[in-house]
This record gives C-alpha cells, sequence and structure tokens, in this order.
C-alpha cells in the first residue's frame, strides 16, 4: 500500500502545484492586459491590484496543499525543518496577501460601504 502511495503522491503534488502555476499566470496575465487596456483606454478604473491578488492567493493556497501532501513522504529530520520552512514562508505571503486584498478593499469602496 505505501509503495503505491509513493508511487501516485508525487504526480498528484506535481498536478497540484501546476495548478498553483497556472492559476498565478491567468491571474497575473489577466491584470497586465487589464492595465494595458486601462492606461491607453483611460476607461473606468478596475481594481487591478484585487484581481492579481486574488489569483496569487488562490495559487498559493494549491501550492500549499501539495506541501502539506508533501508531508506523507517524509524520511528525514532535516526534510521536515525545510518543508516546514516552505509552509510557514507560503502561509505568511497568502496572509500577507490577503491582508493586502482587505486593505486595497477598504481603500476602494471606502469605510463603511
Amino acid at each position: 500500500m505505501y509503495a503505491m502511495i509513493e508511487i501516485i503522491l508525487p504526480e498528484i503534488i506535481h498536478f497540484l502545484e501546476f495548478i498553483g502555476i497556472v492559476i498565478i499566470l491567468i491571474g497575473a496575465t489577466q491584470a497586465f492586459l487589464f492595465y494595458l487596456g486601462s492606461f491607453f483606454k483611460k476607461e473606468g478604473e478596475r481594481n487591478i491590484k484585487l484581481m492579481l491578488g486574488s489569483s496569487l492567493e488562490l495559487g498559493l493556497e494549491y501550492k500549499m496543499g501539495a506541501e502539506i501532501l508533501k508531508t506523507v513522504l517524509i524520511r528525514d529530520m532535516n526534510e521536515i525543518w525545510i518543508l516546514g520552512s516552505i509552509i510557514v514562508l507560503r502561509a505568511l505571503l497568502s496572509f500577507l496577501i490577503h491582508y493586502e486584498m482587505k486593505h486595497q478593499t477598504v481603500v476602494h469602496t471606502g469605510p463603511g460601504e
């Protein structure tokens, strides 16, 4: 059973990381295209920071899920420290992005709206 997990789990982990990368890439491209459109057309402002931030946050969540699954494959204490550090850094990034998005939403819509 464990041998089957060692074969299948790395593929699942790579798939989740790939999904996270694709989400971040699509979100960044979409935000850049909206930025170019608003820069040249001087249209009404769309909140590009929120768009980019939400895709970064979702992409990081997928990548953090992959890191959590990696804990099943850990063999020694060094790998635990490295993986723990990665998870803490990604969680911190996710928290900071969420905080910035919340702050941007309050600035964009105004307090109490």
